[in-house]
């Protein structure tokens, strides 16, 4: 395999944005925690969608203990339009178990960052390296592509497996610094340069260890599925309800989306929203979980 590690982490510290949970005030600040979050939010939303609302969050809980302290209601409240809006129930439980389990510290160890609600294999390392300095693999859907261009030499990735975990450790170097900024550039690099749909291959720091682009970018990839649309979806109506939630202490079950034009599809929201925990129905009322 070619070195890819000395290109990158050239490239990085050019190149990298300028983040709030890469400046080592913000770690300084919030610690482990503070990458955590970060982490949580970030997973399938925009990074400018998530920098306000991280700042928010933190200010209004700079520990997991503070988060514990409330009321998941408030968690999912204060997670706004960031979407995905379970992921504010699993933050809040992760922080009751970092209180009850960690003395309210996030932990450094993978298998009890695992161990937590809502955490998966890239976020336990993300946690880890950037957050604690340990050395894994950490990988993303940028991080794929970038290994499957530059390594595999094919379009895109395929479905996400464990290889891609070994593949990402092979071209980590054994200086833990510079294995955290190999870690962060790959992902950056996909993010901004490998790009799925039209790659900057001129402004690539790996053009000339590229395996796609020595094979001559061919089209090579599986064909990528579709998303679901999002207008007249249950999708939809479950952000509705939510956002009607938000803004009420409780609202009447017969005054929910009380002018949706589809009946069913409200009373699905509501029933998937209860079995998600995102609500809870008593005395004819619904609201968010207490």
């Amino acid at each position: 395999m070619p070195d890819l590690a000395a290109p990158l982490i050239g490239w990085y510290r050019h190149h990298a944005r300028d983040l709030p949970w890469r400046r080592p005030a913000f770690r300084a600040r919030y610690g482990g925690w503070g990458v955590l979050v970060s982490e949580f939010m970030l997973q399938q939303t925009p990074v400018n969608r998530v920098i306000p609302q991280l700042d928010a969050w933190l200010t209004r809980w700079p520990t997991p203990t503070a988060l514990a302290a409330d009321a998941p209601a408030e968690a999912v409240r204060q997670w706004a339009t960031l979407g995905y809006p379970r992921r504010a129930l699993w933050l809040h439980q992760a922080a009751v178990e970092i209180r009850d389990r960690h003395g309210g510290v996030v932990p450094r160890d993978v298998d009890a960052l695992l161990a937590l609600t809502g955490i998966g294999d890239y976020t336990a390392r993300a946690v880890a390296v950037f957050a604690y300095g340990e050395r894994h693999p950490v990988v993303d859907t940028n991080t794929r592509r970038v290994l499957a261009r530059a390594v595999a030499g094919h379009a895109h990735p395929a479905s996400p497996s464990r290889r891609d975990l070994q593949q990402m450790a092979a071209i980590l170097p054994d200086d833990l610094p510079d294995a955290a900024v190999v870690n962060a550039a790959t992902m950056e690099l996909g993010a901004l340069v490998c790009i799925a749909r039209t790659p900057r291959c001129d402004s690539c720091p790996l053009a000339h260890v590229c395996a796609w682009r020595a094979a001559g970018c061919p089209d090579n990839a599986d064909a990528p599925r579709r998303q679901a649309r999002y207008e007249g979806s249950d999708r939809q109506a479950r952000g509705a309800v939510l956002r009607q939630l938000r803004a009420a202490a409780s609202v009447p079950l017969d005054g929910v989306l009380a002018d949706w034009p589809d009946p069913a599809q409200r009373d699905r929201a509501i029933d998937s929203l209860i079995a998600d925990g995102l609500a809870e129905a008593s005395d004819g009322l619904l609201h968010l979980p207490r």
